[in-house]
């Protein structure tokens, strides 16, 4: 089963440009409530991001302006996709280790996050991850 999940946003709009609306619900695109939003910019291009799981946060990353490249492990596989669109959003489910690297200049990535801030829900050493998440890569 692939880690990768899209969640694809209608763009909406006409020829005073595009709208995308992200809405939460049983029938909506985003499949929790959100309690947080946040996005990353002015990020360099040789830096990477993220390095880190969460035991409980469920999230959706959507690259707004930009595009990067974003790394996820379950700790048996790792998968790589591309971020570069502002219609589609990656969901990232909790315990799955997350990487974004090669930011281009102008990238905005927005992030919505099923829980508030709380540093004790993250895992940032890798091996840690392994051994909570029961897997070996």
């Amino acid at each position: 089963m692939s880690l990768v999940k899209w969640i694809d946003f209608q763009s909406l709009g006409d020829e005073r440009g595009s709208l995308v609306a992200v809405e939460v619900g049983m029938d909506k695109a985003v499949p929790f409530d959100i309690k947080r939003v946040y996005y990353i910019y002015h990020t360099e291009k040789k830096v990477s991001r993220g390095y880190h799981a969460h035991k409980k946060l469920k999230q959706v990353a959507i690259c707004v302006a930009g595009k990067c490249r974003m790394v996820l492990d379950d700790g048996k596989k790792r998968e790589e996709v591309w971020l570069d669109s502002p219609t589609k959003g990656l969901v990232i489910e909790d315990m799955t280790w997350r990487e974004m690297h090669d930011f281009s200049d102008d990238c905005v990535l927005l992030v919505l996050a099923s829980e508030h801030y709380d540093e004790s829900d993250y895992i940032r050493d890798y091996e840690e991850f392994k051994k909570l998440n029961g897997n070996k890569l």
